[in-house]
């Protein structure tokens, strides 16, 4: 059977397929899922946002390298044409044996087969004893509790 054209693949396809890649830990696969121009917007961390599917594969060879044993966990997707809207959890161990766990959303845009943007509302898991009466007295008064 012939694979069908990346063109023909709705979005949704498309970024299930990146997290097959990502589970199979196939740096090249990964990275072909990005436009060569691809722009990532982090609003939380602002000055992680970069341009470019170099930056792309620089980022998943660290990941992959520093986590061998990543899962991914793909939670819930959902498609609003072009858009496609994933929570994901990534899990694994750093190369001292402790846990990292990354957790949040990812929304896509893609086009022509490939995603050509994304936003990243991804974060570390923390465990951290606050309760949320706590974390709204830190939000409001700036203070650690």
């Amino acid at each position: 059977m012939t694979p069908e054209p990346p063109t023909t693949r709705s979005p949704a396809d498309v970024v299930r397929s990146l997290h097959r890649a990502t589970a199979d830990h196939d740096l090249d696969r990964i990275v072909a899922h990005f436009a060569a121009d691809y722009v990532l917007d982090d609003p939380i961390r602002p000055d992680r946002s970069f341009r470019g599917a170099e930056q792309v594969r620089r980022n998943w060879a660290g990941i992959l390298a520093g986590m061998p044993d990543l899962a991914v966990d793909e939670r819930r997707l959902v498609a609003d044409g072009a858009t496609v809207w994933t929570e994901i959890v990534l899990s694994g161990h750093r190369s001292d044996g402790s846990e990292q766990v990354l957790r949040g959303v990812m929304i896509f845009h893609v086009e022509g087969g490939v995603i050509d943007s994304g936003t990243f509302y991804l974060a570390p898991v923390v465990r951290d004893s606050i309760d949320a009466d706590a974390a709204v007295r830190t939000v409001i008064s700036g203070l650690r509790p």
